[in-house]
């Protein structure tokens, strides 16, 4: 019998679960901003687990946005109670959770976000809105000449950003003798919360010097490293979901069973005691988080072009070709793992081979067309660090030179559509050679005019053209 995300909803299915407490008894502690895929199968999902085990229930979320996205997203959750079936699939595993952590989406409006925002109960904003929504350049600096930012500093009142809404909030809080917040990104960038304190800061010092300063005295901006791989929902999943676990739900997530959260332990107005659910919390977040973007979101770039000119469309599809399951782990481990600092009871190797047993799952779906998509933003965040440490220790850079030129070759053809805010320029860039490719230097900064980095370019575009896709990758991995 099909049932419906109703507040009644139980289900006696042993594969699905449901919350076990009440969720009228739960009250708001956390606004998010950004409620996609990721976010309901990650912070929403540890959060719905510590509710069942009676802690936390002042912790509950509000979601918010204030693109037109996130207005679809509200009406598709706004008729089942703000609650999502999450689905953890491997192939021994077929799991459904609904998930009740959340319960309100405010209305896509500034001037309510910011009312929610300024109310004494809330001690955590916490934010996905995309690697790309930080208004940063190639060297990592605030882009405060963006129309956006720009106009929420001449209009600091009525803010349009992410960022003007977050000051604006805490300007309120501090005139009304309120704590201020932590902000709490849970965006997969390198030091995701001192991005979002420059920025805010940034923005703050064109509007008002001494709110900046006080920002900076008063909130916390805790980095984070966050881990589960989501693809896309589509109407396949819908479907799934449906057929299998008898839920109709218009939003469902399905998700790897693997999650990770690594939080610097530092926040202005408490937190909920998610360690009882397997977060680990640490003075500095750093090593975890290079170790994640280098070598999993590294690899998942690494692929993704490759697999693409080669003609798969999955993620496991493509680890079967023992070409591209090679260039998988060669790679990293040539030419990343050398570069890592070490942590402390974590063997490298033994994570990558993790991570790329991760990627086989093939009952997950993970798309190629996911993975490459925004690689202006995703390449300099994940595989160009890398090549300028081994540039800084005079290392060669030849595979992620081929690297690079796998994603030149796939921006030249596009098997794929190219979906990238710099897709026109990229294949532009592309039709003129490598070297007007590294030029871009929104992307690639003063690394593509390091005369290593060209050359090896050059070499590896050259290669490319000489030997293919496949021919290439098999001359480095031999």
């Amino acid at each position: 019998m099909l049932k419906s995300l109703k507040p009644t909803l139980s289900s006696s299915d042993p594969d699905v679960t449901v919350p076990g407490y009440d969720r009228h008894a739960l009250s708001a502690g956390i606004v998010h901003i950004g409620v996609g895929n990721f976010h309901r199968a990650h912070m929403a999902h540890y959060l719905d687990r510590l509710f069942d085990k009676g802690l936390g229930h002042d912790w509950a979320i509000v979601g918010a946005g204030l693109l037109p996205s996130d207005s679809v997203q509200r009406d598709a959750l706004s008729c089942q109670d703000w609650r999502t079936t999450v689905v953890d699939l491997s192939p021994d595993v077929e799991h459904a959770r609904v998930v009740g952590s959340m319960i309100d989406f405010l209305d896509i409006n500034p001037k309510a976000l910011i009312a929610k925002l300024a109310t004494p109960t809330i001690r955590i904003v916490s934010l996905t809105v995309t690697e790309g929504g930080y208004f940063l350049d190639s060297a990592g600096e605030v882009t405060v000449d963006h129309r956006s930012l720009k106009a929420d500093s001449r209009a600091p009142h009525e803010p349009t950003t992410v960022f003007g809404v977050l000051i604006e909030a805490l300007r309120q809080r501090k005139a009304a003798g309120i704590a201020p917040f932590t902000v709490l990104s849970c965006d997969n960038l390198p030091a995701n919360g001192d991005v979002t304190k420059k920025v805010v800061l940034a923005l703050a010092s064109k509007q008002d010097v001494e709110i900046a300063t006080w920002i900076d005295a008063n909130v916390a901006f805790p980095n984070s490293m966050v881990d589960c791989i989501t693809p896309r929902t589509t109407d396949k999943e819908r479907e799934f979901v449906k057929s299998r676990f008898g839920l109709e739900d218009a939003a469902p997530v399905t998700c790897e069973p693997f999650r990770q959260w690594v939080i610097e332990d530092h926040f202005s107005a408490g937190r909920p005691p998610l360690e009882e659910v397997g977060v680990t919390f640490v003075d500095d977040v750093t090593t975890y988080e290079i170790m994640k973007l280098r070598l999993l979101n590294a690899s998942h770039a690494s692929l993704c072009y490759a697999a693409a000119l080669m003609g798969y469309e999955y993620v496991d599809q493509a680890l079967e070709d023992t070409t591209l399951l090679r260039w998988l782990s060669e790679l990293p481990r040539r030419e990343t793992i050398p570069c890592l600092d070490p942590i402390e009871g974590v063997d490298y190797a033994a994570y990558l081979d993790q991570c790329i047993d991760r990627f086989k799952n093939p009952a997950i779906s993970d798309t190629i067309a996911r993975l490459a998509q925004d690689g202006s933003d995703r390449q300099p965040k994940f595989i160009l660090p890398t090549v300028e440490t081994r540039m800084d220790q005079g290392l060669s850079v030849d595979g992620f030179a081929l690297e690079i030129a796998l994603w030149h070759r796939f921006c030249l053809e596009t098997p794929i559509p190219l979906e990238d805010t710099f897709a026109a320029r990229l294949a532009d860039a592309a039709q003129n050679g490598s070297d007007a490719f590294l030029d871009i230097e929104e992307v690639f900064g003063a690394l593509g005019q390091k005369d290593r980095v060209r050359s090896a370019m050059r070499d590896a575009v050259h290669q490319i053209g000489q030997l293919g896709v496949r021919g290439a990758i098999n001359a480095y991995v031999e």
